[in-house]
């Protein structure tokens, strides 16, 4: 039996979050406290992610208001679609039309804009009698004062990708030793491209995505790649090992099975779009720089390698940087910096060949900054976005639909350490795009498990 319909109160931070919320509640009513008006309006000024949420919430309220009069509104006014949202929304948008006082709230401290929509939930929750009213809000002190005043209050769900942060596609599977004899009669093989393939019927494995990888547990020589589906067999080719030397990739060797799995994303000149998830020191940096550099001065592929990256700091934030836009990102690049001493180390032409490699290096590197990503196309470039998990899920589209013909996007991230205020692993715009590219047959995905940074940082990772 389906519950009845519910009153959700929306706090500002649930519309700055994601605009289209006004349009996720289905049959449900929302109610918009005057406050959370108020802080939209000083919210709007200014060109940051926060401001343009702030003016788009308010363009679709004025939308839905329309040319209504006070009476209208106070009645309640029809929600319709919008975003491309498929379900017509049958619930109510009311806003506070009033004042709303509530006798015997413990709101000591003032007023302040929380307060307020705490005070307004209880006023309108004794208006409504037996309905059940519900504050909406991803800030977790306020949720924690309206259970306190025994306020119902949730977090916003709606851009939540899973349930379950174990439940993220990882790339890799692992099928049992003996996968091979129990369905030995079943398997085609042959050779084609110098590669070896084999074809088994749907079914026979879980179900594979586009270049998901199989691996045998325990045997580093049978990894193989999913290629496709058809006729109802499941194609697999052997992957390419990129641990062993005559596979190095600008110097660089994979040191583990992950990483020449991801080695065999970056340089699949089919697959346009890469993720690589792993904790600190699992090389995600390296890799991509290692193969953006192969693929823009081996085998020109690609004009130039794009490096960018949100910019938010662990710390005291240090304030403005003069200069260009790539002289304030470089502080923001220190990674990128480390990683590029390692790459262009070489003992050709002594300290000179090394300063000229270096030289070359840099000069085919761009780092540019998030907040001029819009309007713009890259041709032929190879993109780099780093710490891709303080990005939410329009961020990164925002992002992606920069790409042009012939580039490729590689997002790399750690999903435990966000940054972002109101962002969690279960929100983030990585494992958003993570989960959605997941059936595309150009994309690929691989979780990075093994540290290879040194001894002291992968037994700082796993014991602090």
């Amino acid at each position: 039996m389906a519950s009845p319909p519910r009153t959700y109160v929306l706090d500002t931070n649930v519309l700055i979050h994601d605009p289209s919320a006004l349009f996720r509640f289905a049959e449900h009513a929302l109610f918009i406290p005057m406050t959370v008006l108020e802080e939209l309006d000083h919210s709007k000024k200014g060109a940051s992610e926060v401001a343009r949420n702030a003016r788009q919430a308010s363009r679709f309220l004025d939308e839905l208001i329309g040319s209504a009069d006070a009476a209208a509104i106070a009645a309640g006014l029809p929600i319709d679609p919008r975003e491309g949202n498929d379900t017509r929304p049958t619930g109510r948008l009311f806003l506070q039309t009033r004042p709303m006082r509530y006798e015997g709230a413990p709101l000591d401290g003032g007023l302040t804009p929380d307060n307020s929509i705490l005070e307004t939930v209880l006023a309108l929750r004794a208006e409504s009698g037996a309905a059940t009213v519900i504050l909406v809000s991803k800030d977790i002190n306020l949720r924690i004062k309206a259970r306190v005043l025994g306020i119902e209050a949730e977090d916003y769900y709606n851009d939540k990708v899973l349930d379950d942060i174990d439940l993220l596609y990882v790339g890799a599977t692992a099928i049992p030793a003996d996968f091979w004899n129990d369905c030995r009669d079943q398997v085609e093989c042959w050779k084609e491209d110098g590669a070896t393939w084999y074809a088994i019927p749907s079914g026979v494995i879980a179900a594979a995505a586009p270049n998901e990888f199989v691996y045998v547990e325990g045997d580093e020589s049978l990894e193989l790649m999913v290629a496709g589906e058809e006729n109802g067999r499941v194609l697999l080719r052997q992957s390419r090992d990129y641990r062993v030397a005559r596979n190095t990739v600008w110097g660089v060797n994979a040191r583990n099975r992950e990483q020449s799995f991801a080695f065999n994303l970056l340089m699949d000149p089919d697959i346009e779009f890469v993720t690589l998830l792993g904790v600190a020191g699992t090389g995600k940096t390296l890799l991509a720089l290692a193969a953006g550099l192969a693929q823009c001065l081996d085998t020109r592929q690609y004009r130039e390698i794009i490096v960018t990256r949100v910019t938010i700091p662990v710390g005291e934030d240090i304030g403005f940087l003069p200069g260009s836009e790539e002289e304030k990102m470089t502080p923001w690049m220190g990674a990128l910096m480390d990683n590029l001493e390692v790459l262009s180390e070489s003992d050709e032409g002594g300290e000179w060949g090394r300063a000229a490699s270096a030289d070359l290096i840099q000069h085919r590197i761009k780092i540019r900054s998030l907040n001029f990503m819009r309007g713009r196309t890259f041709l032929n470039r190879f993109v780099i976005i780093d710490e891709a998990q303080n990005l939410t899920a329009k961020q990164m589209k925002t992002l992606i639909t920069r790409a042009g013909p012939g580039s490729k996007f590689v997002c790399l991230g750690n999903i435990a350490q966000i940054d972002t205020p109101y962002l969690s692993e279960t929100t983030s715009g990585l494992t958003y795009v993570v989960d959605r590219f997941r059936p595309w047959a150009h994309a690929g995905h691989i979780t990075l498990r093994r540290g290879e940074r040194s001894r002291l940082a992968d037994y700082a990772t796993q014991h602090l």
